[in-house]
């Protein structure tokens, strides 16, 4: 079989994604292995692939492939998160398109169209990560909606409900507006935001005087209960017991004294408005003040307002102010920065809320998910996420779990027509309840909020293998707990310590052994990657460009964990010149004629030498692998491939031109191109797979494919033998540079003398005469007059150049780099002669330092030796 001049990624990547497939490669079932196990960080039901998707699955299907080839039972979960918020809002905007008001709409028939989105465009995610080369168990696709799924999430806040964890009360909460939901602490993004801050005048009852109070949100003014002094404040003694009137609706308030109130800033006069913000409200509580809620659901003014009813909160922010303006009740305004919370999915500025909502307590459920981090059962990579991760777990506040959506699990509470309430999967079991508790259960009904998104997520890594609702059954109990959690730093409150509580409630076991929290990916800019910002390249042209493995590795090049990615395309343009550096290695390979003899003496040393050099490579990704440096892993590879493999082995054995290459050579040169595929395939799954099925490797079984071939494993090797080797290539490349350096064409060749005092040459004779060109190798005692030297390991090697050399040139040369070294010796000795450094660093840094003054001292002599050969 011939073989393409050039790689065609879409053809390969079509033709063996469509093989694994169908061969069950992806298909995991309990047997007698050691399970690997990945639960894919679930995507939102509204996504599409993003550059985060594509480091995150990347790492995954880089971790699931590499254990699939050791022999374990990979299993790598995939599925879709129903996103509440954001599933909701597309279905909303959705119906207004086709002129449908939510409002107008049952809860059912919304829903029913809610589904058939889902239906319609939930799946298109899993489908590009297909492209990506995932190599999921697609069929154990879930999504966080299923039956299943959402009965395990039923059960488990019954659960909670009845071990006390779950309560329902009256409480301040995020409202966004715009998504008319309660959110969590952990869904409001804080921002700092240009404000105004407004200094109103308050009139005080019965007096021509006022008092001057500073805001940034005069639209709630008409929701003020009260005005607030510190009793230590001189300024305001002799306000104490009056009251004032609220601009522009004359409503009478109290004035108060409390030592909450800083009196540096602002007046020192604080308005307190407890509807509308979280410390008024316990300021409200402790002074009995009334609670006066003057905005709606979305945003706009309610008829307690008495004024601008109905006008969007913003709108009337300015119109207010206009009208404090014209009255004449606006002291001044200045410019002024502050925190404001947005929300998380719609970007809308949070209103604080008072709300009755449902609320689980957390503080108890807390302590066993810090304590697995704190002991290392659990390990956060990088650790550096540790700090944040403790105090979080440590400061955590009660957690809103209703959200007032129609699309999720809705909450199972039930009520009576007296509007007290029970916890109960069915109506049937409900009435059963009410009944009991010698309630009645007349006009009962469901409660209409669903539960928190990510309180059902919390729950897949058990969720997905039917844990919740059968922890007995026999894959949870294979399966679990899981390997590897591979997702970002921004949900590690959300969604991993969520998992780590609920795993640990309901089997005293962490969900997971190891949470890789990948890099923002970022442009080269170092601005995140958005569509806002239009810096985000679509990974689905990348992959059609420079090929899935060629995007692959550009992602990984440099994407170390917990650190961000500054990507660039040239990154994916690297890739698939690895690819390119791969496949034309494999046609010269193949493209060799043979000859029925044995391999020569050089041929096989340079066999030992690769053979070693791949096992110690091996050894340095073995270690990355294991530190989840998935980057240097790929880095060491790559090298290995590029420099030690392609540049170096296949240049040292192959014949000379339309010559043909020994049998014996050709065969370990083929069993190291297969070893080279195996190592690389986690990488580069398609490339390495096209290559795999070649006829140069024998006949190949349906099933002896390389992505579930043996991953190779570290043998014995030779170090002492590639110390050797690294000084030969120092000789080859040292004769290279000079031969550049000197204008030399590259086809001259030239000769070479060797004063070897420390290792044996002959043996690597043929090969530095074979790469670096040489006429003459010969092995000397003394030096040779009027040749260039230089220092290869210890040893002196002479190139004599005769007619060779520009004579200026070649001083000008030498004596810049003497001064170089000279400059370097000062350098180190500075360091040296340093106490403190000599003192407190480790010896073996020490002698480094020591031997780099001897490698300057040698190097220099060898130079002065040469320029005063030089006339």
């Amino acid at each position: 079989m011939s073989i393409a001049k050039t790689y065609n990624p879409k053809e390969a990547e079509e033709k063996w994604y469509a093989y694994w497939m169908e061969n069950g490669f992806f298909r995991s079932t309990p047997d007698e292995r050691e399970p690997y196990t990945i639960v894919m960080p679930p995507p939102n039901v509204t996504g599409v692939l993003h550059m985060g998707h594509m480091l995150n699955n990347t790492i995954q299907d880089v971790l699931i492939r590499r254990a699939r080839m050791q022999g374990k039972n990979a299993c790598w979960v995939p599925g879709t998160d129903h996103a509440s918020i954001a599933t909701e809002a597309k279905v909303v905007a959705m119906l207004k398109e086709q002129g449908i008001d939510k409002k107008s709409l049952t809860r059912e028939d919304f829903l029913s169209h809610a589904w058939e989105w889902k239906e319609k465009y939930g799946g298109i995610i899993l489908k590009q990560l297909e492209k990506l080369g995932a190599s999921c168990d697609w069929e154990r696709t879930k999504f966080t909606m299923d039956p299943d799924l959402s009965e395990s999430v039923l059960d488990t806040f019954i659960k909670f409900y009845n071990e006390g964890y779950i309560y329902r009360g009256v409480r301040m909460v995020n409202w966004d507006p715009q998504g008319k939901t309660a959110l969590s602490d952990e869904e409001v993004i804080r921002k700092e935001v240009n404000q105004k801050l407004y200094y109103i005048r308050y009139k005080i009852k019965d007096s021509d005087a006022h008092i001057v109070i500073a805001t940034t949100r005069p639209e709630t003014i008409m929701a003020d209960s009260a005005i607030c002094i510190n009793p230590n404040d001189e300024r305001y003694r002799q306000l104490k017991g009056k009251t004032v009137l609220v601009p522009l609706i004359n409503r009478e308030i109290p004035i108060i004294e409390d030592e909450y109130v800083e009196m540096e800033f602002g007046t020192g006069c604080l308005k307190v408005t407890p509807a509308h913000d979280l410390n008024d409200y316990e300021l409200g509580q402790k002074h009995n003040l009334e609670v006066i809620d003057i905005l709606n659901d979305d945003g706009t003014l309610n008829e307690k307002a008495i004024i601008l009813v109905g006008e969007d909160r913003f709108i009337a922010r300015k119109k207010i102010a206009k009208m404090l303006e014209e009255v004449e009740q606006i002291e001044k305004i200045e410019d002024y920065k502050s925190q404001v919370g947005f929300s998380e999915r719609t970007d809308a500025a949070i209103e604080p809320k008072l709300s009755m909502q449902w609320f689980c307590k957390m503080d108890k459920l807390a302590k066993p998910a810090l304590q697995y981090v704190e002991d290392g059962t659990i390990k956060l990579i990088p650790e550096k996420f540790f700090a944040s991760y403790k105090h979080w777990m440590e400061n955590v506040k009660d957690w809103c779990i209703s959200r007032q959506l129609w699309w999720g699990q809705r909450i199972p509470a039930w009520y009576n027509e007296r509007n007290e309430w029970v916890v109960a999967k069915t109506e049937q079991e409900a009435i059963v309840l009410f009944e009991g508790q010698g309630k009645t259960s007349a006009g009962i009904r469901q409660e209409d909020d669903v539960l928190d998104t990510w309180f059902s997520s919390g729950l897949w890594p058990m969720s997905v293998f039917d844990g919740v609702r059968h922890p007995e059954n026999p894959e949870f109990q294979y399966y679990y707990p899981t390997n590897d959690l591979v997702t970002a730093p921004e949900i590690l409150f959300f969604w991993v310590a969520r998992m780590i509580i609920m795993g640990h409630d309901y089997t005293q076991k962490p969900p997971f052994r190891n949470v890789y929290l990948t890099g923002i990916v970022r442009d080269k800019l170092g601005r995140k990657m958005s569509k806002s910002l239009g810096n985000s390249p679509d990974p689905i042209e990348l992959m059609e460009q420079y090929g899935t493995d060629g995007v692959r590795v550009g992602m990984l090049l440099s994407s170390p964990a917990g650190n961000d990615l500054m990507f660039d395309v040239s990154y994916c343009e690297q890739g698939r010149n690895f690819a390119n550096k791969i496949w034309n290695a494999f046609r010269l390979v193949k493209g060799w004629e043979t000859i029925d003899a044995p391999a020569s003496d050089a041929q096989k040393t340079a066999a030992k030498w690769f053979d070693s050099r791949f096992n110690q490579a091996l050894v340095e990704i073995e270690a990355h692998f294991s530190d989840y440096r998935l980057s240097d892993a790929l880095m060491s590879t790559y090298k290995l491939i590029w420099d030690d493999f392609c540049a170096w082995y296949l240049e040292l054995v192959k014949p000379a031109y339309q010559a043909p290459i020994e049998k014996e050579t050709l065969a370990t040169v083929i069993g190291f191109f297969e070893k080279v595929l195996a190592l690389a395939h986690p990488f580069m799954p398609f490339l390495t797979e096209e290559l795999w099925h070649d006829e140069i490797f024998g006949p190949r079984e349906a099933n002896d494919c390389v992505i579930v071939a043996a991953y190779p494993t570290v043998e014995v090797f030779d170090e002492s033998l590639i110390k050797e080797f690294d000084i030969v290539q120092q000789v080859i490349s040292e004769v290279r540079s000079i031969r550049n350096s000197k204008g030399i064409s590259p086809k001259v060749a030239l000769p070479l003398a060797i004063n070897a005092t420390v290792i044996d040459f002959s043996k690597y004779q043929d090969s530095i005469i074979k790469l670096a060109n040489i006429a003459e190798f010969s092995f000397v005692k003394e030096k040779v007059q009027g040749a260039v030297s230089f220092l290869a390991g210890k040893d002196e090697c002479y190139v004599a150049l005769e007619n060779n050399i520009d004579v200026d040139a070649e001083k000008e040369r030498i004596t810049k780099e003497i001064a170089y070294l000279e400059g370097f010796l000062v350098s180190v000795d500075k360091k040296l002669s340093n106490e403190r450094f000599v003192q407190n660093a480790k010896p073996e840094i020490i002698q480094n330092e020591r031997n780099k003054k001897a490698d300057a001292v040698a190097k220099i002599s060898i130079l002065q030796e040469s320029l005063a050969s030089l006339g």
